[in-house]
């Protein structure tokens, strides 16, 4: 997704919200499948033109608003029991400090500093994941 993400911007090729309604719909349906769809999000966010606070406040919305929304279907069928929401609060907690730590940093970088870290960052993730997947 990163070269796609890089051809389309050298291209002025960006998406537009009706784009994002149709993302949302299949990333939406694969966040019910998967743990996880923060790979794919990232690049989709910072193809429409997120950078810097609104990016990362726009990750951090939607990914609330997924894992509550989880969270209370797994609790109602009885699959998350106390102890796993307590620890749950407790990595949130830690993640809105280490976010809120970097605030500062992160709105002084140039956007084009920011995509860049932000493509290096998916690219050890996806490597990082590969790696763990065929082991």
């Amino acid at each position: 997704m990163i070269p796609a993400r890089r051809w389309l911007a050298s291209r002025g090729i960006g998406l537009r919200p009706r784009h994002l309604l149709v993302i949302g719909a299949v990333v939406g349906f694969l966040t019910g499948i998967v743990v996880t769809t923060g790979p794919i999000t990232a690049p989709i966010f910072l193809s429409y033109g997120l950078v810097k606070g609104a990016f990362i406040a726009t990750e951090a919305a939607g990914s609330l608003a997924v894992y509550l929304s989880k969270a209370a279907v797994f609790r109602s069928f009885g699959a998350m029991p106390l102890p796993v929401i307590v620890q749950g609060l407790i990595t949130g907690t830690s993640l809105m400090l280490g976010a809120w730590i970097a605030k500062r940093f992160v709105l002084r970088l140039h956007p084009d500093r920011f995509r860049f870290l932000m493509d290096a960052l998916m690219l050890v993730s996806g490597l990082t994941m590969l790696y763990t997947a065929l082991r």
